[in-house]
């Protein structure tokens, strides 16, 4: 029964929480759960984290204070507390680029319902004095068809509270809590602060930018003819190549070549770009058409020393990087020397001297 009697409702809404504590961290597992097989079933790109709480019982009471007490009583209005808390079971979504944000709030939006939505973005950047962590708040509820179902029925009239965020927005909002007594101190500071946050979200755009840019050079690569010219015009004329050129082996270009031939197997990002950091360190010239020549000349050859290899050694691996590396060997043995450490090196050369293969 609601009442105007604080005290008579901190007790009841403490009694409230404790009876259902448990029900409260069924709820949020299974809304984890839920949400994390929805993102993966969903082309919103990385998110970095899933994870959730259950409010602290006398934060909550704190909340209710601070946010609504004050008025329903000055207005006389009977209430009880847990009716004013949206959050007390929330869930945080952190996603690598602050344009995610958006797209999963819609992926969210299709399966949930939504109560309300605070867009903390929008906030912070309508205003120019004010800093503060941004990101989307969703109070949501299962939908009628979640909500029907047995695994979701016992805590279906539980609403919970989203926190959708980049990954630079959820450290600023780890910062913007330590800074104490953000009203009342100077506005020097206050500037600086502005500063700091103005800081980070430059690095949410830069970061956003450098993926927009690093996908335009993977679809150029990925459009460009897998074979050039052996020779291009620069070379004819005699003058070298740079190794800033688009025709030098690049972590981009080396997926497109690498991919035609070892089609079924994921070549990784970090694993490409220090693999081609090792080639040029080697050759620092080391061209497109020149991987795709080793390739073409010294596979075949490769993958019969392979063979034999694997049924020798079945314990052993032999992954595509390391037939690459064995190409290249083969492909020019003294500017690759050192691709093959010692004992690969050695083994491969007595095979190719027991087969007659040529050596260069």
């Amino acid at each position: 029964m609601a009442s105007l009697d604080f005290e008579l409702e901190k007790r009841n809404f403490r009694k409230f929480y404790d009876n259902n504590k448990p029900l409260f961290e069924e709820a949020k597992n299974a809304y984890i759960r839920a949400i994390n097989i929805l993102i993966k079933q969903s082309d919103v790109g990385e998110v970095t984290k899933i994870e959730g709480r259950v409010k602290d019982k006398e934060e909550c009471i704190k909340k209710f204070h601070r946010k609504y007490q004050s008025k329903l009583e000055g207005d006389e209005q009977p209430y009880e507390i847990k009716n004013y808390l949206s959050d007390i079971i929330g869930i945080r979504i952190i996603c690598l680029y602050e344009d995610q944000i958006a797209v999963v709030s819609e992926v969210l939006k299709s399966h949930f319902r939504t109560i309300d939505v605070t867009d903390k973005i929008a906030a912070v950047e309508s205003t120019e004095d004010s800093f503060g962590y941004k990101g989307l708040h969703m109070d949501m509820a299962p939908s009628e068809e979640m909500a029907s179902s047995t695994k979701y029925q016992a805590f279906a009239v539980h609403h919970f509270e989203v926190q959708i965020r980049s990954l630079i927005q959820d450290a600023w909002s780890v910062l913007d809590h330590k800074i104490k007594y953000k009203k009342s101190i100077p506005n020097d500071l206050k500037r600086r602060i502005n500063v700091l946050s103005a800081l980070f979200e430059l690095a949410d755009r830069e970061f956003k930018e450098i993926r927009n840019a690093t996908r335009e050079l993977i679809e150029q690569a990925t459009v460009d003819p897998i074979r050039e010219p052996l020779i291009d015009n620069n070379e004819s004329g005699g003058e070298t190549s740079s190794p800033a050129s688009p025709k030098n082996v690049n972590a981009f270009n080396f997926q497109r070549v690498a991919g035609h031939f070892f089609k079924d197997f994921e070549f990784e990002d970090y694993k490409v770009d220090n693999f081609v950091q090792d080639i040029l360190k080697l050759e620092n010239g080391f061209k497109r058409s020149d991987l795709h020549k080793s390739l073409i000349e010294n596979l075949k050859t490769v993958k019969d020393y392979r063979d034999e290899f694997m049924v020798e050694n079945p314990e052993n691996t032999f992954s595509p990087y390391t037939t690459i590396r064995h190409c290249l060997y083969l492909y020019d043995q003294e500017t690759f020397d050192r691709i093959l450490s010692k004992g690969p090196r050695d083994r491969f050369a007595g095979w190719l001297k027991g087969h007659g293969a040529v050596q260069r």
